[in-house]
């Protein structure tokens, strides 16, 4: 990858096509009850559908182009946890029970003993609780394409046959479009373990579970070539999602386990070739109750990553781009932020976009930052918005280019 400009990208999902859609609310499940059974048909519906997308990546000004997670089920235009539930087709030892995460009974956590509670506990939806249950309210999340189960046997990886099909989808678009590299998103085993566990001793125990099967999806991504972006919004996220409210230090040690699972679950792999990424949930709510990126930073850094996404363009968290005056990113890494939102309708100016890239570039270095969006655009605004927000992101991108490059006199 050139130095000569500010690269762009995103952080995965793309809106999916109606047909693509359509396609996958049609599939049959297997026996299990989750498992989306493949056709030949819907391979060559997902080849095509992925070709025709990078090369509008490539049109709206995206460098770094991705699979719009186009394999990862979503069968209804609104659903944000495709990035999550696509895990549980590719995983062995998995059932469905009457465990449910999103609905589970509270749990309560105390100083030095965090408990997850369910998703519906979360202090910032029993905090706006008349604006969540209102269907009218704008931050519904839709529907997954499939059910949650719960870890009943020893777990192992099977999307062997799936991930081959992301792997050359995309590498199919990347050499029709003419783009040399880019990126298939992949889950964190600190996200993933958040289903049920009726197996796994104890919860570190299950984490590194998970750790063990999803390394095999990212040695195959690196393997060929591509970068794997791993999605762990369990890093910033879970701490809505303890209740009562931990204490800053309970929480990094909580933490601290998910990062040392994920470091294990890379160790070997070529730095460059990684990239994290983390959010603080993609739904549409007030997000009152986030935890400061402030005391996450740290963590953050100590994942041996080459590049680290997050958001930076909403309002909940675009003020926190001044950590960055006084933390110091380790040589030869790489800052992505997010310098347009998945959070609103409004389509950034080009101009905001090369000034969000500027402050970053001035804190980090120009060749230390990849523009990108805060989360994933897919299943959160509608196709035409998303478009939009990236052919601006791709605009200000340029914008920053022709500034920051030609102040060094570098020719583009």
């Amino acid at each position: 990858m050139t130095l000569d400009r500010i690269h762009t990208s995103h952080a995965g999902s793309l809106p999916r096509t109606p047909e693509l859609i359509e396609a996958n609310a049609a599939r049959t499940f297997a026996e299990d009850g989750f498992t989306l059974e493949r056709t030949p048909e819907f391979e060559g519906l997902l080849t095509a559908a992925v070709i025709d997308l990078v090369q509008r990546q490539k049109d709206l000004g995206i460098t770094i182009p991705g699979d719009g997670e186009y394999g990862k089920a979503m069968s209804n235009a609104v659903d944000y946890g495709a990035w999550w539930t696509y895990s549980f087709q590719r995983t062995a030892g998995l059932e469905l029970t009457d465990f449910n995460p999103i609905l589970a009974e509270p749990v309560r956590s105390e100083p030095g003993a965090i408990k997850l509670t369910s998703f519906a506990d979360r202090r910032d939806w029993t905090r706006f609780a008349a604006a969540y249950q209102d269907p009218e309210s704008g931050i519904q999340i839709g529907k997954n394409a499939t059910a949650f189960p719960s870890a009943t046997g020893p777990i192992s990886y099977t999307g062997q046959e799936a991930l081959a099909s992301d792997i050359a989808n995309l590498k199919s678009g990347l050499g029709a479009a003419g783009i040399p590299t880019g990126f298939i998103t992949a889950l964190s085993p600190g996200s993933a373990s958040r289903i049920g566990n009726d197996y796994y001793a104890t919860e570190e125990e299950f984490i590194y579970a998970w750790a063990d099967v999803l390394r095999e999806e990212y040695k195959a991504i690196v393997e060929a070539g591509l970068i794997v972006q791993i999605d762990d919004p369990s890093i910033a996220e879970n701490w809505d999602q303890i209740n009562p409210e931990p204490s800053v230090e309970d929480y990094q040690k909580f933490t601290q386990i998910r990062a040392e699972a994920l470091n294990y679950a890379i160790r070997g792999l070529p730095e460059e070739q990684v990239r994290l990424h983390i959010c603080w949930g993609s739904w549409h709510g007030p997000h009152t109750t986030d935890i400061e990126f402030k005391d996450i930073v740290d963590l953050v850094l100590g994942i041996n990553a080459g590049s680290y996404s997050f958001e930076a363009a909403n309002a909940r968290h675009e003020h926190e781009w001044a950590l960055w005056q006084d933390t110091n990113l380790p040589a030869g890494k790489v800052l992505v932020p997010g310098v347009v939102s998945h959070a609103t309708n409004v389509v950034e100016h080009p101009e905001l976009v090369a000034q969000r890239i500027e402050r970053f570039a001035s804190l980090v270095g120009r060749e230390n930052v990849i523009a990108s969006t805060d989360c994933g655009l897919g299943g959160r605004i509608h196709p035409q918005i998303a478009a939009a927000k990236l052919e601006s992101l791709g605009r200000g991108a340029q914008i920053a280019t022709d500034k920051l490059f030609a102040r060094s006199g570098t020719l583009l």
